[in-house]
């Protein structure tokens, strides 16, 4: 094949409007597809996309040219988990087809991101962004911002912080406490400004698509994972209880922000160190089950140890000087003592793991050159 027309749905509209599973290849099969989805969605840009595919599709064909047009579609979460399944598509349909060229499709800049991906795997002679023409009336201050507000990405970065403000004053207003409201509601909106900013919703779109995926299969990293999500929630609970009742009895400027940090994390440091400890173990067991290599996460276990260990050790002299003067503890010199063996013994264990890490990477190395070795003489 000389050309191949590629039409990009990142979003999945194809697949959560129309109904329709990708790829989807041939004229035919696009046109039908095309006005399935105007048919569920006669707003949705992605049915001119595929229009406007079939149209070059059209125009090489008449030139003489050996072409073909396919539609692949991502996933409603945009992003690491779209891309992803439009990367399978795309090189599931390179193995069983030869192309030596590509037009790439877009209805905008959203789409155009994939451009690397789709330019990586092929020659991309051309691309083509489809740009609806609209009349004046529909281009309306209230059209736009209607249609912009019933995007669910837009929605959610816009309605859910707003949403989170009105529910945290409510609750402080019904619980009598009406000073806070204020920090709590600047602690969720900052909190939540931060999970978008620096991009962490992709990651735990992946992780919830990866672990339902476990369910499916019914592998042990999904019951680990789950034990390690309470875990690390119990472990917070009780880590905010123990600074709650430090802070309700003299405040925050009678001890100190660093007392109460080192409190929290005195105290929850062993339930984080064991979520984290469990979920390995659960990844520990499926390798082991398909017989695949676990010496990675047995180190990643023992880095876990040794970096729990530092902050216990770290946060207990902290705590140790910070209450001489009340008499909890007599003698920090004992707490320096802890921090000093916590560390040395923290970068003994983290020693362990690297070496035995090593050790078994030049195992496998000896055995994957000794098999090239008998192929050859063989």
């Amino acid at each position: 094949m000389q050309t191949l027309v590629i039409c990009i749905d990142r979003d999945n509209d194809l697949g959560e409007k129309a109904k329709m599973e990708t790829p989807i290849v041939g004229r035919e099969a696009n046109v039908r597809a095309a006005v399935a989805l105007g048919i569920a969605d006669p707003e949705d840009s992605d049915t001119n996309t595929i229009f406007g595919g079939i149209r070059i599709l059209d125009e090489l064909l008449e030139k003489g040219v050996d072409a073909e047009i396919v539609s692949f579609a991502g996933d409603k979460n945009v992003g690491v988990i779209s891309d992803q399944k439009i990367t399978e598509q795309l090189e599931l349909y390179i193995q069983k087809n030869e192309v030596k060229g590509a037009v790439f499709i877009s209805d905008g800049a959203e789409d155009e991101t994939l451009v690397p991906i789709v330019q990586s795997r092929m020659k991309i002679d051309s691309v083509k962004r489809i740009v609806v023409m609209q009349s004046e009336n529909l281009e309306s201050t209230y059209y736009i911002l209607k249609h912009v507000f019933s995007d669910p990405k837009i929605s959610q970065t816009f309605f859910v912080p707003i949403g989170l403000a009105f529910l945290i004053y409510a609750i402080f207003l019904l619980a009598g406490y009406s000073e806070g409201a204020v920090v709590g509601i600047l602690a969720a909106v900052g909190l939540y400004m931060l999970y978008r900013g620096f991009g962490l919703d992709d990651i735990v779109a992946l992780e919830k698509e990866k672990l339902w995926d476990a369910f499916l299969e019914q592998r042990m990293v999904f019951i680990s994972y789950t034990a390690a999500l309470l875990t690390g929630l119990v472990a917070t609970v009780y880590g905010a209880m123990q600074v709650w009742l430090l802070y309700s009895e003299e405040g925050v400027w009678y001890h100190g922000t660093l007392t109460l940090i080192s409190v929290f994390i005195n105290t929850s440091v062993w339930g984080y160190a064991a979520a984290l400890l469990l979920a390995d173990l659960g990844k520990i067991f499926d390798l082991r089950m398909d017989g695949k290599p676990i010496y990675r996460s047995i180190s990643i276990s023992l880095f876990v140890i040794a970096t729990g260990i530092l902050f216990w050790g770290a946060s207990t002299y902290i705590l140790a000087v910070a209450f001489i003067s009340d008499g909890l503890l007599s003698d920090p010199s004992v707490a320096l003592q802890y921090f000093v063996y916590s560390i040395i013994i923290a970068v003994l264990i983290a020693l362990a793991g690297i070496k035995y890490s090593l050790s078994i990477q030049t195992s496998e190395n000896d055995k994957r050159v000794k098999g090239i070795q008998s192929k050859k003489t063989s």
